[in-house]
C-alpha cells in the first residue's frame, strides 16, 4: 500500500507540472504548427520502443488507458494529459514498449503489438539498444543494419496501416552520466542520424530528444534528468512527455 501511495504521489506530481490550467502544457514547441497532429474521434495511439517507453509497465495488462499498463514513464504522463484534455474523443492509448528491445525484436512482435492494434498514431522510440548492445561484443548490429531493419519495419507498417501518422523519437544519451562516456562517440551519432533520416524518408514527425536533453542540461546537470545517461528520472519523464505532447495541435 505504501508503494502504491508513493507511485500515485509521484504520478500526480508529474502530471501536475505537465497540465497547467486548461492547457495541455506550456512547453516550448519543437515542431512547426502546420506539421502537428490533430486528434480525431476514436483515435488509437500506440507508444512503442524499449525500456524508456516500457518504464515498468505491467505487460499482462493489454487493455488501453490503464495506468498499470502504461508504466511510469513519458508515455503514461503524455497519455494522461491527452485523456484529460480530449475526454470527449474516446481515444484509446496503448504502451507496448519492452525493455532491452532493438528494432529486430520489434519486427518479431510487430503483428500483435502494432498491426493488430490498428493505431491511427504510432510513436516509436528505438535505437539506443541497437548501439548499446554492440559494446559487449554479443550483438553485431551496425548503424547500417539498424537503418535497414527500421525501414523494413516501417514498410510493413505502412503496407498494413497506410493512413497511420508516424512519430519518430530520436534516440538520445546524456554524456558524462554513468554508462554514457566519450567512447560512445562518434559511433552513436550515426544511429541518431538514422532516426532523423528515417523520419524524413517516411514523412514522420521527429522528436529531437537529444536537443531536448541538451537544452535541459542548461537548467540542471545530466544526472538530474537521467539515472544512467539513458533512463529517465522523474524530471526526465516529464521533460520527455512535454516534448512528445508538442506533436499535437
Amino acid at each position: 500500500m505504501n508503494n502504491r501511495r508513493k507511485f500515485l504521489k509521484q504520478t500526480l506530481a508529474t502530471i501536475g507540472t505537465t497540465l497547467i490550467g486548461s492547457q495541455l502544457l506550456k512547453a516550448e514547441s519543437i515542431l512547426p504548427e502546420k506539421s502537428k497532429i490533430t486528434l480525431q474521434q476514436n483515435d488509437v495511439i500506440l507508444f512503442q520502443g524499449d525500456s524508456i517507453t516500457d518504464h515498468g509497465r505491467n505487460r499482462d495488462v493489454l487493455i488501453p488507458n490503464d495506468i498499470n499498463g502504461m508504466g511510469r514513464g513519458y508515455a503514461m504522463v503524455a497519455a494522461s494529459a491527452i485523456l484529460n484534455q480530449y475526454a470527449g474523443k474516446n481515444i484509446a492509448i496503448y504502451n507496448r514498449g519492452i525493455s532491452g528491445h532493438k528494432v529486430p525484436q520489434l519486427e518479431e512482435r510487430w503483428q500483435k503489438d502494432c498491426i493488430d492494434l490498428k493505431p491511427n498514431i504510432l510513436s516509436i522510440l528505438i535505437g539506443v539498444n541497437d548501439y548499446w548492445h554492440t559494446r559487449d561484443g554479443k550483438y553485431k548490429g551496425t548503424a547500417v543494419s539498424f537503418k535497414e531493419s527500421y525501414q523494413r519495419l516501417l514498410d510493413n507498417t505502412l503496407k498494413n496501416l497506410p493512413n497511420v501518422q508516424l512519430i519518430i523519437g530520436e534516440p538520445f544519451a546524456v554524456k558524462k552520466v554513468k554508462h554514457v562516456d566519450d567512447t560512445w562517440y562518434p559511433e552513436f551519432l550515426g544511429y541518431q542520424k538514422v532516426a532523423r533520416d528515417i523520419a524524413k524518408e517516411y514523412k514522420a514527425l521527429l522528436i529531437p530528444y537529444q536537443e531536448v536533453f541538451d537544452k535541459a542540461e542548461k537548467r540542471a546537470a545530466g544526472n538530474y534528468w537521467t539515472t544512467d545517461g539513458v533512463h529517465t528520472t522523474l524530471a526526465g519523464v516529464n521533460l520527455m512527455a512535454e516534448a512528445w505532447l508538442t506533436t499535437l495541435k
